[in-house]
């Protein structure tokens, strides 16, 4: 019963996506990579929070607050105020520009070089990061919620093998073949699943805890763990508080306001105005998300006592104890398409970057769009079967979430940076964003994966030499021998605009630069922009200052 909904419910959306996107011409570049620039605020609200809501974020989110508490949903909460700053600054820029890619805006600001190499970027953390990291914590609650080591008779890493290329294979018909429209029709689709089933799971949890009592669930959870139940993060936490005012607000802008994978769903926005809408409605309910990956996560804490050895199997446990048998079919369907989503999401923006930014540009200069479009899906392909090859090995990198975040950090702040710099200032020339994304790169992977593990490894060592056992001692050494990564991207962030700015000044460009208003779709702002955005920043300030 439990596979016959399973398969229904799957088979139910791609169908509606096909009859919804029947009519897009994908053999243009604005049909295939921008939907036609036809999304309405609906749909782009539905798409983004689908393909940020996926089990990276579910498994890994939820994992944190387990281990960490409440604290961890600044993850969320600060989100809301990024795409605050996304609708209001940076969109009405973009939709002036006519972008299809943020690299795009590079090559008219810097030079073509410049977009290459942030394209490079961001596919080199796509398949080596994200998309792994996506159908593997995926594979895990698939596998979990099913028991198929046990269904089909194999290893439990065999399981993740069998879930991460069924996973990557569906995904890549939905991103590969159809095209951004298909993946936001289905993202939408899948998000009303998702919140619907999404907020059952703290549901039925409070109600085994209150005995049938959902108040007295969630006393009981508040009473019996207070020191989970406090919004401002403490120094040995995964985010603690003072990082949201260093980095954590440029992690959270460049995710929203530059990632190619999230900004192209408002790029396809079929004027300004439904953008603006779009955006401001994924950051409102944006605000309810610590209800699906957090409190669950406490929960499952109170549960199982805190003994799980992995805090990533916090969700996938919690899913089977609490969820009746009859709606586990529909749940891991609905679960199925956050997965599709944020993997078909991420492919669909790799061939974009891919099949414009390099294929385009360097590899066949005359081609058409059809060609375009053609050979974007080929390595699309290529990419899919990449992902699937390294998402099973990552399955000792330690909490998916922290791993995510901070390796994201090598390419994140140099993207953002020159991106700040290349609508603020109008003489910083091509060489300076160069070397500024050269920088921001070296600088962060000596830092995290050099400097770091040497002072850390050194700081332990003296602190057993002079007698200290305990695990919680040592962790706090451990986190006051080397700045939070959060801190490293901050400094990262003022050390690389200073760079480009000094830059600007010994060897300026020639003319000052002016940005061409191209006129493809109307922009002219939502007139409750202004309104909506503070209020969401408040009702931010007022969750902090409630919990704190």
């Amino acid at each position: 019963m439990q596979f016959i909904t399973f398969i229904g419910f799957t088979a139910l959306v791609a169908i509606l996506s096909y009859y919804k996107t029947k009519e897009v011409k994908e053999v243009s570049a604005d049909g295939y990579f921008l939907g036609g620039r036809s999304l309405t605020a609906g749909y782009i609200a539905g798409s983004l929070l689908l393909t940020n809501l996926s089990t990276e974020q579910i498994v890994g989110l939820n994992g944190s607050a387990y281990q960490s508490g409440l604290s961890v949903m600044v993850w969320e909460t600060l989100a809301a105020i990024a795409m605050v700053v996304t609708a209001m600054f940076l969109l009405p820029r973009y939709l002036k520009g006519g972008l299809t890619t943020v690299p795009g805006f590079l090559a008219k600001r810097f030079d073509v070089t410049t977009k290459t190499l942030t394209s490079v970027l961001f596919l080199s953390g796509y398949v080596v990061v994200l998309l792994p990291v996506i159908l593997y914590s995926g594979s895990l609650a698939i596998s979990g919620m099913f028991s198929i080591p046990s269904l089909l008779g194999v290893t439990h890493t065999q399981s993740i093998w069998i879930c991460v290329w069924f996973i990557g294979i569906v995904g890549a018909i939905y991103a590969v073949f159809g095209g951004l429209k298909a993946v936001a029709v289905s993202d939408t689709i899948n998000a009303l699943g998702l919140l619907i089933g999404g907020i059952l799971i703290p549901i039925f949890g409070l109600l085994l805890i209150g005995e049938g009592n959902i108040l007295d669930g969630l006393s009981t959870l508040t009473s019996e763990h207070p020191e989970k139940f406090k919004s401002l993060g403490g120094p040995t936490d995964p985010v603690p508080f003072y990082t949201i005012f260093t980095g954590m607000m440029l992690v959270q802008l460049f995710y929203w306001g530059t990632n190619q994978q999230i900004i192209q769903r408002a790029l396809g926005a079929k004027n300004l105005e439904e953008g603006q809408k779009g955006l401001l409605l994924a950051s409102f309910i944006k605000i309810l998300g610590p209800i699906i990956v957090v409190l669950p996560g406490l929960i499952a804490f109170h549960l199982f006592d805190g003994n799980l050895e992995n805090a990533d199997d916090a969700y996938p446990m919690l899913v089977k104890k609490v969820l009746p048998k009859a709606w586990v079919g529909f749940f891991a369907a609905v679960l199925f398409g956050a997965i599709l989503s944020s993997f078909n999401s991420v492919l669909n923006s790799s061939v974009t970057l891919f099949g414009l930014d390099i294929y385009k540009q360097h590899i066949n200069k005359n081609a058409d769009e059809k060609t375009v479009v053609k050979y974007g899906k080929a390595f699309g392909v290529i990419l899919a079967i990449a992902a699937m090859c390294i998402a099973p090995l990552i399955a000792n990198a330690g909490s998916l979430f922290a791993y995510l975040q901070e390796v994201n950090g090598i390419y994140s702040i140099p993207i953002l940076t020159i991106i700040v710099i290349g609508y603020t200032t109008k003489r910083v020339p091509a060489l300076g964003a160069k070397v500024g994304l050269l920088s921001g790169c070296v600088l962060y992977i000596i830092s995290q994966f050099f400097m770091q593990p040497y002072f850390v490894t050194k700081a332990i060592n003296n602190a057993k030499q002079s007698g200290i056992t305990d695990s919680s001692a040592l962790e706090l050494v451990k986190v006051n021998a080397y700045p939070h990564f959060l801190d490293i991207m901050a400094i990262l962030f003022v050390l690389n605009i200073v760079i480009m700015l000094v830059i600007g000044k010994i060897k300026p460009r020639n003319t000052d630069y002016v940005q061409v208003h191209t006129k493809q779709v109307d922009t002219t702002p939502w007139k409750y922009i202004r309104i909506a955005g503070a209020s969401i920043c408040c009702i931010v300030i007022a969750i902090y200052v409630y919990f704190a």
